[in-house]
């Protein structure tokens, strides 16, 4: 069988993580969820320009950890009587919550969709540093030096959390059928709001970012991946010599999500590209792997990260079962 970079096909199922865990993962993420759980979402709802004969649409903002406005995009159901299902949808690294036109098959189904924008990158969500607008790059590396609480992907996970739940909470919305989806980062994002927040009952990420960080970044050079560029010139310019590197990647065991896996409760579709190279395969299946929820996989053997055809129908059909 053939070698995916680093693990032949035929090993994927039982591939584990090289990525250390922090020792006080746990307590880090009760202290995380806690401090969610006491940020008032002060949520604002605000007619879309954007409408359609079967959805309202609105910006919807909430505030998130550390005093950041979120922006999600929220279309629902005309006309809805009963509580009814959604979905939370995430999107990839830099990137934004997308066209509100794409979101229109599951209102089209009776579901409420919530298309989150991740705080400083592409879209409207506010990162907090004492600046205004977005940032883009270098989300991986923020916090990196500072105390672990400061990790802006810790704020980014509660985000999901903070956003899960409020669309849960919304009128019309049945909290215990309300699923998950995104690709790349957002692929991180579905597997962190799932494990984080237990009531998400499904889960469908695409070749997902951030898991098992240190092998994704040991194999850059042979397999041309560029997902952690950003943490390569960080190490050269502060730590040329890797005196740091496993405080560094113990640091980043916070925000792998490998660790946070075991937690979901979720029945989980992962879709993966055999010839990812930004996302490899391995670092997928090391989360995937954790996961005792029923779970399956579906596999493009020629496709790398890019549009997987055929994906956004299986995702839809899981979602939407």
């Amino acid at each position: 069988m053939p070698l995916l970079f680093d693990t032949a096909l035929e090993d994927l199922p039982k591939v584990q993580g090289i990525n250390p865990r922090p020792e006080d993962h746990d307590d880090y993420w009760q202290r995380a969820l806690a401090e969610q759980r006491g940020t008032d979402p002060a949520v604002e709802l605000v007619p879309a320009d954007f409408q359609s004969s079967i959805a309202d649409c609105h910006h919807l903002w909430f505030s998130g950890t550390r005093g950041a406005r979120i922006h999600a995009k929220l279309l629902r159901p005309k006309g809805q009587s009963e509580p009814g299902p959604a979905v939370l949808m995430f999107h990839g690294y830099t990137l934004d919550s997308g066209a509100w036109l794409d979101k229109l098959g599951y209102v089209a189904e009776g579901y409420t969709v919530a298309s989150m924008d991740v705080r400083g990158q592409g879209g409207r969500s506010q990162e907090t540093g004492g600046h205004e607008g977005p940032t883009l790059h270098g989300h991986v590396i923020r916090g990196l030096e500072g105390p672990p609480d400061d990790l802006l992907y810790r704020q980014v996970f509660l985000d999901t959390v903070q956003l899960a739940r409020v669309v849960m909470d919304l009128p019309g919305v049945d909290a215990d059928r309300v699923g998950a989806t995104g690709a790349s980062q957002g692929g991180a994002l579905t597997l962190a709001c799932a494990a984080l927040e237990p009531r998400i009952c499904r889960a469908a990420p695409v070749y997902p970012w951030l898991t098992d960080i240190r092998r994704v970044f040991n194999l850059r050079g042979s397999s041309g991946v560029s997902a952690y560029d950003e943490l390569a010139d960080w190490f050269r310019r502060h730590d040329p010599l890797h005196k740091c590197e496993e405080e560094m990647f113990t640091r980043l065991g916070y925000i792998d999500v490998q660790f946070l896996a075991p937690r979901i409760k979720a029945e989980t579709l992962l879709v993966v590209g055999l010839m990812d190279d930004i996302c490899l395969p391995s670092s997928q299946y090391v989360s995937y792997n954790r996961i005792s929820a029923p779970k399956s996989v579906l596999l493009y053997p020629d496709f790398a990260h890019e549009q997987l055809p055929g994906s956004e129908d299986a995702i839809f059909r899981f979602l939407t079962a």
